[in-house]
């Protein structure tokens, strides 16, 4: 038998799953720095990871809520969430009962409806239940809860040697409060409130005794409020929906609308719109899309950035909240506790109160070696999508600290390579796969830092001539001239040593002797992003993307199968993510491989299907596809995913070849697949005006079909 590589045991911050996860089925609601994870019946129990819950700044403030009717559980009749994500609902109805007298109800006689939304840090409720029966009834209906004030990574796996306080709870007529004052020193409390007032309310529970005549309908309200310190403002419930829907209305007007003639693929598109946008969340500085939920309902550089390049063409307003936001929390002096160096920019911020103590390092956090380029990428990006030159402006001395920052601190041997080096506390890992065991050997030994990945430098390399671009327009030519240089240099020295002949492909990076990692990843396809391949090498890289050992019917794998530590089930050895594999589409845009993209397109169109509401997962596993069967989810996937549901936006506009230029808009080598007719696009902000188009697919040919625009905006097809 052979020995282990490596011997396996729990890494730091790894997300512990010692049994299964919420089942598909799971609602999920999402609003600012609260979510809510709850089981199709409309429940919180802490069943399979322990995940369920109503959560707000990194803290979990109510861990049940379970709904007895005549002190048995109902019978799930159906569960779902509404296509905007404002409103998660559950059908249930009771099962057969014996009542007092020997009374018989038989099941399906009563109809419970609960319908739910999060707004402002408070979870609402109505319960409605009505009478199918012929005859009046007395039932007693109760509701149990709790509130367990557990930090997200006690959930995730991490145990903690002390906890704060907690109080006795509050209980008046029609309410319950539980207390709980964390090591961090902060109050936070959960109140729970009732309309009416049920007839009995204990620290744990609450009864209401219900009476309803034959086809009677009666409501019950329920308000969770998450609060911290000494906030007590709790919105009414209709002013609240309203709030919550005016807010997404809004978003909704200011977005460009993309729908087209074939069904399924429609639906994934709504949910990726909706999903989108139930992760954007309001700052001081403008929108930002938080990553995942629910294990990174937060912050992420990495992610806020990618998620902003995906929706660009959508509404680059996301864009700008990102910028303006990492702009602000950009490190400005060294920490080696959180592995920041003035001009970083920041990996992750956490709110809750391990964060706050400093039991785990993800406070403010810079553990990433990418965020940084990619954050001039997107500010070019940003740029070539508006005119905004102002904007630029304003953070012109940030992408400045930027540029210093990678020439000062990313570059540790002076080589032009990006590097990062592995610290005692944070993350091992600090590319975009930042699992421990991600950047190895063929042999399948963990290389050895510093390591410089693959798709870090066609990142840099895309930074340089983005700032070039941008120092010109604000009258630095000389600036400009040295970074176009700088860019040069580092692609001759990066195609020479990250190009493998024998494979075909670029390997996925230099260990801290320089040694290549001669493995086939789905980093390599991230070097057609930046530009970065001579067109040969391009060519050869997507067929080996493209080949059976990477492409697993549904999507490009992360790693090979050939690969030794290939694994369909890992985190990062051999899954599929729609993100990567989105990147990947536009970098095959950018060498005209439109056939490609098409394909890309279908499968994961069709792996929609076989998901929950049509939701694009965080990742799933790598196997291939099988006969008449769908993709396999992954254990632990965040769900939704922002950057997972803008990924269909970044495949369409690389298969249409969407260009901004300072005239209007111009499609580059459009192409769609064959089961997409027409893509509507409609409310498209070009140069400050709005345009409407059909794009009509006639097998051998695409054609544009305007609807409407403005006589200053010129539209291009270049074929």
């Amino acid at each position: 038998m052979k020995e282990c590589i490596t011997k396996p045991k729990p890494q730091k911050f790894y997300i512990l799953a010692t049994s299964p996860g919420l089942p598909k089925e799971a609602l999920t609601l999402k609003h600012g720095d609260s979510f809510a994870l709850f089981d199709p019946y409309g429940d919180i129990r802490q069943e399979g990871l322990g995940e369920q819950g109503i959560y707000h700044c990194g803290t979990r403030f109510l861990s049940r809520l379970e709904l007895h009717f005549c002190h048995a559980r109902p019978f799930l009749l159906n569960s779902s969430t509404t296509r905007d994500n404002l409103m998660v609902v559950s059908d249930l109805t009771n099962p057969d009962l014996m009542l007092e007298g020997e009374e018989f109800l038989p099941r399906g006689s009563v109809h419970i409806l609960r319908q739910k939304f999060l707004y402002q840090g408070v979870c609402y409720e109505a319960i409605r239940v009505a009478n199918f029966s012929p005859c009046k009834i007395h039932l007693p209906l109760s509701i149990f809860f709790d509130a367990d004030f557990i930090d997200i990574f006690e959930i995730r796996g991490t145990r903690r040697r002390k906890r704060g306080k907690f109080f006795t709870q509050e209980i008046k007529d029609e309410q319950v409060v539980f207390k709980y004052l964390g090591l961090d020193g902060k109050l936070r409390k959960t109140k729970i409130v009732f309309d009416p007032a049920p007839a009995e309310l204990k620290p744990d529970y609450a009864l209401f005794y219900l009476e309803l005549a034959p086809k009677e309908k009666k409501n019950l309200f329920l308000v969770i409020a998450c609060l911290m310190e000494d906030e007590e403002d709790i919105l009414p419930f209709t002013k609240a929906y309203l709030a919550n829907r005016q807010e997404l209305k809004r978003l909704y007007r200011e977005s460009c609308r993309v729908s087209t003639t074939h069904e399924h693929f429609n639906a994934w598109l709504k949910r990726s719109a909706s999903d989108i946008f139930m992760m954007l969340t309001h700052t001081p500085y403008g929108l930002y899309p938080y990553a995942g939920i629910p294990w990174f309902n937060t912050f992420f550089g990495r992610d806020g950035i990618i998620t902003a390049l995906e929706c660009l063409w959508l509404n680059p307003d996301i864009a700008r909240g990102v910028l303006k936001f990492l702009a602000a929390t950009q490190a400005q002096e060294l920490d080696p506790d959180a592995d920041a160096e003035p001009g970083k920019i920041i990996h992750e911020m956490r709110f809750g109160e391990m964060a706050a103590t400093g039991e785990i390092p993800f406070g403010r956090y810079y553990g990433t070696i990418d965020a940084t380029p990619l954050f001039i990428v997107l500010a070019g990006e940003y740029f070539e999508r508006t005119r905004d030159l102002a904007f630029i402006k304003d953070i012109w001395p940030n992408l400045e600290a930027a540029y210093l920052w990678m020439k000062q601190y990313g570059d540790l041997d002076n080589d032009a390579f990006l590097e990062y080096q592995a610290l005692e506390e944070g993350l091992v890992n600090k590319g975009w796969k930042d699992s421990h065991d991600s950047v190895f050997h063929a042999d399948g030994t963990m290389a050895k830092h510093p390591i410089a990945l693959v798709e870090v430098q066609a990142y840099a390399y895309l930074a340089y001539l983005s700032l070039a671009k941008l120092a010109r327009l604000l009258g630095n030519p000389r600036f400009a001239s040295q970074l176009e240089e700088e860019a040069l240099v580092l692609k001759k020295n990066f195609l020479r040593a990250f190009w493998d002949e024998e494979l075909n492909t670029f390997v996925l990076a230099l260990d801290g002797d320089k040694r290549p990692c001669r493995v086939c990843t789905s980093n390599a396809g991230h070097v057609l992003f930046g530009d970065l391949a001579e067109e040969r090498q391009a060519f050869l890289t997507v067929e080996k993307l493209f080949s059976k050992e990477m492409f697993s019917g549904w999507g490009i794998r992360t790693l090979s199968s050939k690969e030794v530590l290939y694994n369909p089930v890992s985190y990062h050895n051999g899954s599929v993510w729609p993100h990567d594999n989105a990147i990947i589409a536009l970098g095959l845009a950018r060498y005209g491989l439109k056939h490609f993209i098409n394909k890309m397109l279908g499968a994961f169109s069709e792996a929609s299907l076989y998901f929950p509401y049509h939701r694009m997962p965080e990742l799933f596993c790598g196997f291939s596809r099988r006969p008449d069967q769908g993709p396999i989810p992954y254990p632990v996937a965040c769900n939704p995913q922002a950057w997972a549901a803008g990924a269909v936006f970044m495949m369409l506009s690389a298969a249409l070849g969407l260009k901004f230029t300072e005239r209007g808009l111009c499609f580059c080598r459009p192409s769609l697949p064959k089961f997409l007719r027409q893509v509507r696009i409609r409310n498209l902000l070009v140069n400050g005006y709005h345009i409407d188009f059909d794009v009509i697919n006639h097998d051998t040919d695409v054609t544009i079909n305007i609807l409407r625009k403005p006589k200053g905006i010129e539209i291009m097809v270049l074929k």
